[in-house]
């Protein structure tokens, strides 16, 4: 199979399971990385300033940027925030720049963002056209999604806003441990919407997203909403372990920082797909249960 597609960010899980889903298919992969390349399918870049070569991106598909650094270190002391800002904004910005340069011969740019752009929302239904947040990640977000649509109007520009991913590497690393010593249980008050993703699912949007002509913001997000207190209580059902130790909004917000346990634990944003279901994309794991027997069966 033919087509070519240029990823930064290619190390972490998603940027991972992408590139070897491309290869197993056939697809050339060059993979931009922030050291020495090491084969003929890596380019360094954003070393010592330099702006990325427009060439490198000369007659491919796509170019998916996932790059940034993980919302799951914490604290989020003022120089990780810097951090966390600086890892999305800056790869982002010298893609956006290269693919100005080229016009009308620019490939479509793929664009990592978050759910966390729509903040703490009970009780509304988010599709892409809903505003943003007023939480740090859902300003960072804002900012994160300018710095890539200024690769448009001549690439077609997708942002990619990913939820949390239902995987072992995912959202779910810090729960299993927890549910195998028999020490979950709700967090603050178990009935907020958490929005979730399996991995699978996610690196087959993103190539759905590649092949098609959507543009703008998409949700990948699963079709079927759950609760904080479904997902716990589903990784203990898979585990055969209880669910029954809370932990309090308070508890968290000592433990974690307000601003990370309000992003992370505490909102509420009942996400909906509503652009990947409209281009055609269909889900392989439509409920969070089957997004938890898949994470766990690998």
């Amino acid at each position: 199979m033919d087509g070519h597609v240029v990823i930064a960010g290619g190390s972490g899980l998603i940027g991972a399971a992408l590139t070897w889903s491309l290869w197993a298919d056939g697809i050339r992969v060059t993979r931009l990385v922030r050291r020495p390349a090491r084969s003929d399918d890596e380019i360094e870049w954003l070393a010592d300033g330099r702006p990325l070569d427009p060439a490198a991106l000369e007659g491919v598909d796509a170019v998916v940027c996932l790059n940034g650094a993980s919302i799951g270190r914490l604290p989020w002391t003022a120089a990780y925030r810097r951090t966390l800002r600086e890892s999305r904004l800056v790869p982002t910005r010298a893609i956006a720049t290269a693919l100005r340069s080229l016009g009308s011969d620019a490939p479509a740019f793929l664009s990592a963002s978050a759910v966390g752009f729509y903040g703490d929302r009970p009780g509304e239904s988010l599709t892409e056209a809903s505003r943003a947040g007023d939480t740090f990640l859902a300003q960072l977000c804002v900012e994160w999604e300018r710095e890539a649509l200024a690769a448009a109007p001549d690439a077609r520009v997708v942002l990619l806003r990913t939820a949390p991913l239902l995987h072992r590497r995912g959202v779910l690393k810090p729960l299993l441990a927890l549910t195998e010593l028999g020490l979950s249980g709700p967090l603050g008050p178990g009935t907020q919407t958490w929005p979730w993703i399996s991995l699978d699912d996610e690196v087959r949007a993103i190539r759905h997203l590649i092949g098609s002509d959507v543009s703008g913001p998409v949700n990948l997000a699963g079709p079927m909403p759950a609760t904080a207190n479904g997902i716990g209580r589903g990784l203990g059902r898979a585990m055969r372990r209880p669910f029954l130790l809370p932990a309090p909004a308070w508890a968290l917000r000592i433990g974690l920082g307000r601003d990370a346990a309000d992003s992370l634990l505490l909102s509420d944003a009942r996400v909906t797909p509503s652009v990947l279901a409209g281009s055609g994309f269909e889900f392989r794991h439509r409920t969070a249960e089957a997004a938890i027997a898949a994470a766990l069966s690998e």
